[in-house]
């Protein structure tokens, strides 16, 4: 059976990951997590012993995890979001050597969201739709837009034949901002409770509104993908894959 291992195992995201991967029929080979806790705290010990590993940690921690799977040549999935630019680019150099699956979310149903807001981008013209894209999330989050919120936007903008930083980007309005930028994409993130996803991607012209939501109403879902994507990944080549090829839509 596959070895998994767990990347921050005693959080939130952890536990369920370790629930998940016992349901699927796998191997839980062990967990990290912070000193003084009862796993233990080294991402190159639980390497060495795992077939993949899986990380829903933060971002300052993504490179040692990223440093710790390529060590020992192990497949890596990885669902932190408010990774930088630096960080995803290194991402693109070690899916060289070894399968890494990354995705701003692991939930099915978000994936053909995305696949859905680029065909829609494609027939809807920018001069005459604005895209805005509405996100809520619990008031622990620590990043905004959400990754997910992110990947509507690119999603939007590829459908457009450009990408979300040449589309450019409304966030934070406040006071005379003047009039809206024609093709940009709009951002609104909202922090409340304990709400563990929502998104709308709305596209609004003069004479017609199309909206799409998804709303997740727990965090299994994403555990469920991750662990699907990592007895995926174990049997896939070296790269920098996404949640789509996952599901057979890349």
């Amino acid at each position: 059976m596959t070895k998994i291992g767990i990347l921050g195992i005693s959080g939130r995201m952890g536990r369920l990951l370790a629930e998940e991967v016992s349901t699927a029929g796998a191997t839980l080979a062990g967990g990290t997590a912070r000193r003084g806790e009862q796993w233990p705290a080294d991402p190159r010990a639980l390497a060495r012993v795992s077939d993949v590993l899986i990380d829903f940690t933060t971002a300052e921690a993504a490179e040692p995890h990223l440093q710790a799977a390529l060590e020992a040549r192990k497949p890596l999935i990885l669902g932190t979001s408010g990774l930088n630019g630096a960080q995803e680019a290194a991402l693109a150099e070690a899916g060289r050597d070894i399968p890494i699956v990354y995705a701003a979310n692991f939930s099915p149903g978000v994936n053909l969201l995305l696949a859905v807001a680029e065909r829609l981008a494609a027939g809807l013209p920018p001069e005459s739709y604005d895209a805005e894209i509405v996100e809520t999330h619990h008031r622990q989050k620590i990043d905004a837009p959400s990754g997910t919120a992110i990947a509507l936007g690119r999603a939007v903008a590829a459908g457009r034949g450009t990408t979300l930083e040449e589309a450019g980007i409304e966030s934070g309005r406040d006071g005379h901002t003047g009039p809206r930028k024609t093709g940009a994409i709009g951002f609104a993130a909202l922090r409340a409770g304990q709400v563990v996803g929502e998104h709308t991607l709305l596209f609004a012209s003069g004479s017609e509104h199309i909206a799409l939501t998804h709303r997740s109403f727990e965090r299994r879902v994403y555990a469920t993908g991750a662990v699907r994507a990592a007895l995926w990944a174990v049997r896939q080549p070296p790269g920098l894959y996404g949640m789509k090829h996952v599901l057979g839509m890349g």
